[in-house]
């Protein structure tokens, strides 16, 4: 059985976005792999970070995950930073990795913006962690969008560089696992921009935590066009708004644009509101009923992701020791 390694920010306010470009993909994903999900804390303050929401951001994250069906019996469920072994294998892994292979980074790019001089160390080294989070673990197999896979080929690199430089045959090189096109949500305000937690305006998602009147408002508000659907997903290739919520009605459904088109052709953007917010409830309902459960119940999730670092903890120990010891490290009166 192949091995997982997946990360999700603890930003709070989990989206539909969230849900459908990586979430639900994990939860489908655990019957198949071995997995570790982890919420990657060590990366959050790589950008300023208020102590107290990170702290509520990451049990946030972890509920939302747990109420997507995502068994922390069966996964590895944690916080990267009870893991020393993150942290201590990325500076191994700093040691390896070359500016060339970073400057061409493009997220560190979008992310620094202008103020590239002002950005920090850590946003910069922000691959290197990532490739340690999932070597760390020996994984195989990592779920990517596309916003991911210049960083998955830097971890495969450095694998490879390594072994190479140390002479063993220690690290795999991770294969991708393309997601599915429901990856991109856009905003339900402005279909040119992504769905995003970032957004004023908090009728610009659906939020996985919303109840159904929440839901039911904010597609109600969704911007649409006055034009009919379409019998097909071509027709909506300048409708970017309209092509937003049949898209999402296809991910809900696990259907296809052109699919929901034909189902829908003629009908009002009023009629195809209706339907969607019963299918997003009907999805979303529960998972936001759960996530408030938990919410509740904030010893719950801090004993699961106790017992997730302690599960990760003893599965990553002795790669990492045998990376240490591959670099030269004397550890006295070790085995």
């Amino acid at each position: 059985m192949g091995r997982i390694f997946s990360g999700v920010q603890p930003t709070g306010n989990l989206h539909l976005g969230n849900y459908l470009g990586a979430i639900r993909n994990w939860a489908r994903l655990q019957h198949d792999y071995e997995c570790l999900y982890c919420v990657v804390d060590l990366h959050a303050i790589t950008v300023p970070q208020d102590p107290k929401e990170l702290a509520a951001n990451t049990r946030e994250v972890t509920a939302g995950l747990i109420a997507s069906g995502i068994d922390p019996a069966r996964n590895i469920i944690f916080n990267q930073s009870q893991v020393p072994g993150h942290a201590e294998l990325a500076w191994l892994f700093n040691c390896v990795a070359r500016l060339g292979w970073l400057n061409r980074m493009t997220q560190f790019k979008e992310k620094a913006g202008k103020h590239r001089e002002n950005a920090t160390v850590g946003l910069f080294a922000y691959p290197t962690l990532m490739a340690a989070d999932i070597l760390l673990y020996k994984a195989t197999h990592v779920p990517v969008g596309d916003d991911q896979k210049q960083h998955l080929e830097l971890a495969r690199d450095i694998a490879q560089a390594f072994n190479s430089m140390f002479s063993v045959d220690l690290f795999p090189a991770p294969e991708p696992i393309i997601l599915g096109t429901a990856a991109r949500v856009m905003s339900l305000r402005d279909g040119a921009k992504k769905m995003s937690k970032s957004d004023a305006s908090d009728y610009s998602r659906l939020n996985m935590a919303d109840s159904a009147d929440d839901i039911a408002l904010k597609i109600r508000k969704a911007r649409t066009d006055p034009e009919p659907l379409p019998d097909a997903a071509a027709g909506l290739e300048l409708r970017p708004e309209a092509a937003n919520l049949v898209g999402i009605y296809a991910a809900l459904s696990d259907s296809t644009a052109d699919a929901v088109c034909a189902e829908f052709a003629g009908a009002t953007f009023s009629d195809f509101k209706g339907r969607l917010t019963e299918l997003a409830v009907s999805v979303l309902g529960p998972i936001g009923a759960e996530m408030k459960r938990l919410a509740d119940d904030p010893a719950h999730i801090d004993a699961v992701l106790r017992d997730g670092a302690a599960r990760a903890q003893a599965m990553s120990e002795p790669i990492l020791r045998e990376a240490q010891a591959a670099v030269g490290f004397v550890r006295p009166g070790a085995p």
